[in-house]
This record gives C-alpha cells, structure tokens and sequence, in this order.
C-alpha cells in the first residue's frame, strides 16, 4: 500500500461547555484527540462539533475497549473494517452522525483510510467521504506506544473546580451552573485545610472579586505545596455565563497551536477574532445594566476561515460595561470590551 509515513500522537482537548445565550447549555467533555503530522485531527473537519471515543469521563471498562480496539486487537464495531473517531459529544449515538475510517495492518504499520461521516450501519464514501483527509500510514511501534500507555489507568481525569470568595449566593449559581455542563464545583473560603490529594483533582480556581491578596496567596501556596500547577481566574463580573466562560477557558489550557481560536480583542465598534482552522464562531455579548441587570446579546454567529477577522458590533450591545465570549468548537475566549476607535 504506497501511503507515505505520517506521525501519530495524542493531546488533551476538550468540548466546551457553557450557558448559551438562549438559555440552553452544553456538556463540558474532556478527551484526547489524535494528532497526525504534529496537528489535531479534529481541525482538518471544519465545524465539527465532537469528541474521540477516548473520553475521560467513560468508565474505565469502555475507554479501555476503545484503545484495544484502535490497537486492532478487538473486532471492528462497525462493517468494513471501520472504526469511530469522532462522534456526538451529547449521546454518541451513530445516528447524530460520526466521523469514522477504516483502520487496519500493513505489516507492522497502522493505515487509516476511507474516513467518512456515517449516521448509519454503512457509510457512502461517494456522497459523505471526506477525501481530502487521508489515507495515513502510522510506524507501529510509534501508534502502540502512543495508545498503549492508556492503560495502565492514567486516562485523563475529570476536571474539578475550586471556587474561592465570600459571595456565597454568586459561588452557589455558579458551582450549579458548571455542574449543569458536567464540570465539578466546590466552594471554600480558605483552601489551606484542603488535603494534598484533593487538591490535585481541581483543574482551576476561582478567586471571587473580594478576596484579598494574602487569602490568594495562601491557596496559590497549599497548591503549590501540593504539587499542582493549577490555573487561575480572576472572577471580570457577577455574571454566571460570563464566568462559565472563564472556567472553560482556564480548563482549555494548553499549546495555542492545540486552540481553534488564538487570539480575540473588542472595541465598542468591533471585534478583532484570530482562528487556526476553519470553524464555526459565535461572538456573545454581556453587560449589566444600570438596575444591575444581564443583558444578554448574540452579536455574530458564521464559519471563518483561518486568520484574523475582523466583526463589527452594534454599539447598543456593547454599551458601558462590557464583555464578550467567543466560542468554537474545543475553544472559548473572553474578553472585556475596550471602548474607543479599533486600531
């Protein structure tokens, strides 16, 4: 089979969750994506909304099966030979769709092939391949190691988060709202009696607006005695989506190159939005009245190509103070609106 050698490896990534603006939500998951020739899979299928099988939140039992069955060393679940790389982050159901390939060996190399979007038990290559991806050739040994060492249980963990304040009713709405989307909450005033290893389970902390420097300093400290490089954010304003936003994005850290959206900026004219890949983008802003009140806008909602762009925004929307949220598929910024002319 002459298909030239490709690299195979893998990243942490995750489907953020959130409160949308209409009210709904979004399931917060965490996963590992395939990374072929030092690039995410997933950027090569535009405005694809999904997760690998290799989920953190699976039992242990199920990811496992997943990675022998990468390995080969299970049968196909699907004919032909195919195998399900992406699917609904949702339900994972076949019927709202899957990205999936023909996986098989050719001699001690793994060759993935025929990818396609598939709802059912076949799939029409003709009508739903995606034919400019693929096929990939994997050297063995380099494909093995990389799935192998899944299973000696260090899959990734579910993220948790630590909040930190004395708002308490604030802190409740939000720990019910990053729970709603499948993220763990807790909240303390001081995060010195935390134990080590509980420590080490939280992927972000949260410092509510009134807790003063030596407070901070002490849980940057107990984390730090703890071994835990954890990620922090600074709460912009009492606004629960805005704050999911945060929280999402400080769980999302990693290499910019792994993030779909690289950079976003905002003036009360315009939005300035930078993506590594083709993707959906929906720009939302958010303010509080002068009766303290959320107001809540959808500012712009389109497929970008790679690059900066720049949007245009309705000054009513981004009056006073201001903030907007941007979110692609694994990635959400937030920013706080400067006012004034965009440079």
């Amino acid at each position: 089979m002459a298909v030239e050698y490709a690299t195979f490896g893998l990243t942490p990534a995750m489907r953020a969750g959130g409160v949308l603006a209409d009210g709904d939500y979004q399931v917060h998951r965490d996963f590992l994506d395939f990374v072929v020739d030092g690039r995410p899979l997933l950027f090569r299928l535009c405005d694809l909304d999904a997760v690998s099988p290799l989920a953190s939140d699976v039992p242990p039992a199920i990811f496992t099966a997943q990675v022998r069955g990468l390995l080969l060393e299970t049968g196909a679940p699907l004919p032909g030979g195919r195998y399900v790389l992406y699917g609904c982050p949702e339900c994972e159901d076949l019927a709202c769709g899957a990205v999936t390939a023909v996986i098989l060996r050719d001699g001690d190399d793994f060759v993935w092939r025929d990818f396609a979007w598939q709802t059912g038990e076949h799939a029409d290559l003709e009508r739903d391949g995606y034919h400019g991806i693929g096929p990939y050739r994997f050297p063995g040994a380099e494909y093995r190691a990389a799935l192998a060492a899944l299973l000696d249980g260090t899959a990734r963990p579910a993220r948790r988060v630590l909040l930190i304040g004395a708002r308490a009713a604030l802190l409740a709405r939000l720990a019910a709202a990053l729970r709603t989307i499948g993220v763990g909450a807790d909240i303390t005033e001081d995060a010195g009696a935390v134990p080590a290893e509980e420590l080490r389970a939280y992927g972000a902390v949260v410092f509510g607006d009134a807790v003063p420097d030596e407070k901070r300093t002490a849980v940057r400290r107990a984390f730090a005695d703890a071994g835990v490089d954890v990620a922090e954010v600074d709460t912009l304003a009492p606004i629960v989506p805005l704050l999911v936003a945060q929280v999402e994005h400080a769980l999302g850290g990693g290499p910019s190159g792994r993030h779909r959206l690289a950079r976003l900026t905002a003036t009360g004219a315009a939005a300035d939005v930078e993506v590594t890949s083709p993707c959906r983008v929906r720009l939302t802003a958010y303010r509080l009245d002068r009766l303290h009140r959320t107001r809540t806008h959808e500012v712009f909602d389109g497929v970008l190509e790679p690059g900066g762009h720049r949007v245009p925004l309705d000054a009513g929307a981004v009056k006073g103070e201001a903030y907007l949220v941007a979110r692609a598929p694994g990635s959400v910024l937030v920013t706080k609106v400067r006012h004034g002319t965009p440079g």
